[in-house]
């Protein structure tokens, strides 16, 4: 009889020994640049999602959220009805950006990029990606929702022009029932909105 438990997929990768970690088990590490693990960037390509990446996108949101629906933005969005992107690296498939109108912005739903791939210029690509979407249409900016205890990603998009917004707070441990430990068991309570403005073209 096969006893085993599964873990929750992991979220991100050791920069020291490649190990992947689940959400809770990931801790951040302040480093200066001589020691900071250094960066290779993939060649990485973005595209509109086609019928074939179905199955892809199915398990890249089964692997990060264990469903296709996104509760964000006080919504509920289904990331297969959504407008998607996907970033190959590699030749294989290594990320996803999620978008759908709201507020007369453009949202990102699911960002997700394979531990295998972060740190490699394959979540920016979708961001990019996205921001020109947004462009294009002539739509003021794009906006994204993190939780209070995912410090990486809210890092992340600041880094890439993102300022907060709003904060909407307690609707994540209302949602849920109670805050549960999420990042470095960080308690998952509060959605923390974040917008870039974006010049049309």
């Amino acid at each position: 009889m096969d006893e085993t438990v599964d873990l929750p997929y992991p979220q991100y990768r050791c920069a020291t020994c490649g190990r992947e970690l689940p959400l809770t088990e990931a801790r951040l590490t302040v480093t200066c640049g001589d020691h900071r693990p250094a960066r290779e960037d993939a060649d990485v390509s973005v595209r509109p999602a086609t019928p074939a990446d179905r199955h892809d996108i199915e398990d890249i949101c089964d692997q990060a959220l264990g469903e296709t629906e996104v509760d964000v933005f006080g919504r509920t969005f289904d990331v297969l009805a959504a407008e998607n992107l996907v970033a190959v690296a590699e030749e294989r498939f290594a990320g996803l950006i999620s978008l759908a109108g709201d507020g007369g912005d453009l949202g990102i739903v699911l960002l997700s990029v394979y531990p295998g791939f972060q740190g490699k210029g394959v979540g920016s690509a979708l961001v990019e990606a996205a921001v020109s979407r947004a462009a294009g249409r002539g739509l003021p900016a794009v906006k994204v929702a993190v939780s209070n205890d995912d410090v990486p990603s809210f890092s992340f998009y600041q880094r890439h022009g993102f300022v907060i917004d709003s904060v909407a707070r307690g609707v994540l441990a209302d949602r849920y029932g109670s805050a549960e430990p999420g990042f470095s068991g960080i308690p998952v309570r509060d959605e923390i909105r974040l917008r870039r403005p974006v010049a049309p073209r």
